[in-house]
């Protein structure tokens, strides 16, 4: 008993050309050791499982509590970070170029830092892109749990969001493809897209306190959006209409811009 993780484990036989187990069997097998009144579990370092479904963080009553995945692109090339505010749905995405530890920690700090005031737990499997899980919840102040092995529905949510953004990248296509305009552009699709479980509100709007979005709030490609959350006015990037060049709150300048590329940004600011 040496609390080597069962990733570490596997790594290690695999590395000696030894006969080799999945870290994901390791843990099933730590599971049922526990429910015979074992001790392996004790041996798991900084490993906190999920509890009942009674929690604050499931029943939905509070914003910041979040669900973490990766998504893979094909061949394994590239991956896709993605996290769900479970109560308002929000989606946010980053691309990172391998599933290594480090960078899955900064694209998730890139992504949740602007909103550590709204972070109070991160669920996420037990793969081990999220090694650095202590870091993460360290750098934003929050609890960091993770799904039982093969237990999917534990991150139902995200599940769920997974397949949404599979709609803009399906399963066959390579990542590194990905434009730097095209995440945005899927983020303000999922974001803005009503929900009947928000009662046909959208993401930002629940989340963001938004109790309209008023045409009168757009000028030359601005929107403003007082920030109730955080009770302040944040800047935001509403991001990406493939046909821009048409809507009717741009300015000529904005339009001709929208006319050279298929993507345009449009900034929320005060």
């Amino acid at each position: 008993r040496e609390d080597w993780s069962p990733e570490q484990i596997s790594l290690w036989l695999e590395e000696q050309n030894l006969p080799t187990v999945s870290h994901e069997w390791s843990y099933q097998h730590i599971i049922q050791d526990k429910r015979r009144g074992g001790t392996l579990h004790l041996h798991l370092r900084c490993r906190k499982k999920r509890k009942k479904r009674y929690g604050a963080h499931e029943r939905r009553e509070r914003f910041g509590d979040w669900e973490l995945d990766t998504i893979i692109g094909k061949n394994h090339k590239q991956a896709i970070v993605s996290l769900t505010e479970r109560k308002s749905r929000l989606s946010l995405i980053a691309k990172v170029k391998t599933k290594g530890a480090n960078e899955v920690e900064q694209a998730v700090l890139k992504l949740l830092k602007p909103l550590s005031e709204q972070v109070h737990t991160i669920t996420s499997d037990n793969g081990k892109e999220f090694a650095r899980h202590e870091s993460i919840a360290r750098t934003l102040n929050a609890d960091f749990y993770f799904a039982h092995p093969y237990a999917s529905w534990e991150r139902g949510l995200n599940e769920n969001t997974n397949g949404l953004i599979r709609q803009y990248f399906p399963k066959n296509q390579d990542f590194t493809t990905i434009t730097h305009e095209e995440l945005p552009f899927v983020m303000d699709k999922l974001n803005n897209r009503p929900r009947k479980c928000l009662a046909m509100k959208t993401p930002n709007q629940v989340f963001f306190g938004i109790s309209k979005l008023n045409p009168r709030h757009y000028f030359h490609g601005s929107l403003s959006i007082p920030h109730v959350a955080f009770r302040e006015t944040v800047v935001l990037e509403r991001s990406l209409f493939r046909q821009g060049a048409n809507h009717p709150f741009l300015s000529l300048k904005n339009k001709a811009s929208c006319r050279q590329s298929p993507f345009f940004t449009l900034s929320v600011a005060t």
